[in-house]
């Protein structure tokens, strides 16, 4: 079971995983994003032809974003193969950044998101 730990060098809360354990299910609400910090989590779509590893992520890089961008349900599951610390992100600072940013910028992201969710589901 995940465990909470204190905020990250950043100031960002943190939460360790242990090997195994899913960090959020395809089709789960989000509103939380993730950077790893330590270890890696796998990234993985059930569509029409089956399951698919999407990606694996490892430390710096960031996943569940997509669901912080448009307010759907995750399109992926993640799990951590290996124990797993990551800086948490939540809905609220993620939108007042988004939010600050410029409108180009946020419209490209939008685009982006939208472009990833269609290909996901081909």
């Amino acid at each position: 079971m995940a465990k909470d730990d204190d905020d990250s060098p950043v100031g960002l809360p943190q939460q360790t995983f242990p090997p195994g354990e899913v960090i959020f299910n395809e089709g789960a609400i989000g509103d939380v994003a993730y950077v790893v910090h330590e270890g890696e989590v796998e990234i993985a779509h059930t569509g029409p032809k089956g399951r698919k590893v999407l990606g694996i992520i490892r430390r710096g890089g960031m996943f569940g974003e997509m669901a912080l961008v448009d307010g759907k349900p995750r399109m992926a599951s993640a799990t951590a193969t290996k124990e797993t610390t990551c800086m948490i992100i939540r809905r609220q600072m993620f939108l007042k950044k988004l939010e600050s940013s410029d409108p180009f910028i946020k419209g490209m992201i939008r685009i982006f998101v939208r472009n990833i969710r269609s290909m996901a589901n081909e």
